[in-house]
């Protein structure tokens, strides 16, 4: 039986826009010198979205939130395999904000950058690998 064509688009978009954070955090790695708080900044969007996403097939309603530790919360109860994955992704929850403005004293290292993107890779690949095929981008 065929998948419901709105949800695989909606999903398929929120798999995207992650995509999108993931491949611009890549790209900003290769800057030089790296743009270190653009790069976690992404990786929390991407991480954020795919999360989405996954909820989203699931037909879970969720808030608006930036907060990982929520969002992960709601995706492990539709599926506690994911959960120990999405307990370390919820440190990435503070990179919607804290590299964002003015007033922080330090940047992220390169060091910590990259761990972050590999994190939101890891998250994006195990969450759209738990869904149909035809959702993803």
């Amino acid at each position: 039986m065929p998948h419901d064509p709105a949800l695989v688009a909606e999903t398929r978009a929120w798999f995207s826009k992650a995509g999108n954070d993931l491949r611009a955090g890549t790209f900003e790695l290769g800057a030089v010198p790296p743009l270190t708080s653009d790069i976690v900044f992404h990786t929390q969007q991407a991480a954020e979205k795919a999360m989405k996403g996954f909820l989203t097939w699931h037909g879970r309603v969720y808030r608006k939130t930036h907060n990982l530790v929520e969002i992960g919360e709601a995706c492990a109860a539709i599926d506690p395999t994911l959960e120990p994955l999405l307990r370390r992704a919820a440190e990435l929850t503070e990179y919607a904000w804290r590299f964002r403005y003015p007033g922080n004293p330090e940047e992220p290292t390169e060091e910590e950058a990259r761990g972050a993107l590999a994190l939101a890779h890891e998250v994006f690949d195990s969450l759209l690998h738990r869904l149909p095929s035809d959702v993803r981008p």
